[in-house]
């Protein structure tokens, strides 16, 4: 039997569009308590959390990092964003212009995440053939 880390690219991708998933949800939430008083708008950073696993592989190329990446660790949790300034007499942070853009933006990033997941699948079908 041998080892092979084929799906490793796979797995990290999976994590990526799990966490990308969820920052749109945080965002969509955002956008529908826009209006709420009091309501602080909740976000998911995931880049980060990505950066520093890699970062952690100094001197190393992009396939060992990824190879050696610790998936258990690759979980993005959501966020309150306390730091964002009020303007408001309410005390609701939420921007809806900021937050659409960020849903706009969340979403392309989705996209292009399923779809390196499917151009992946699609490498290692060719590869069975």
């Amino acid at each position: 039997m041998f080892s092979t880390n084929v799906f490793s690219y796979v797995n990290v991708l999976n994590k990526a569009a799990d966490a990308s998933w969820l920052r749109e949800e945080m965002i969509t939430n955002n956008i529908s308590n826009a209006n709420t008083p009091g309501y602080k708008r909740r976000d998911v950073d995931f880049q980060s959390v990505l950066r520093q696993e890699l970062g952690n592989m100094k001197y190393q190329t992009l396939d060992s990092k990824v190879d050696n990446v610790d998936l258990s660790r690759l979980n993005a949790s959501p966020y309150y964003d306390y730091a964002g300034y009020s303007y408001r007499i309410d005390k609701n942070n939420v921007d809806i212009d900021t937050e659409n853009v960020e849903l706009a933006s969340e979403k392309i990033r989705y996209d292009a995440l399923t779809d390196s997941m499917t151009q992946e699948f699609s490498r290692l079908r060719s590869v069975m053939q």
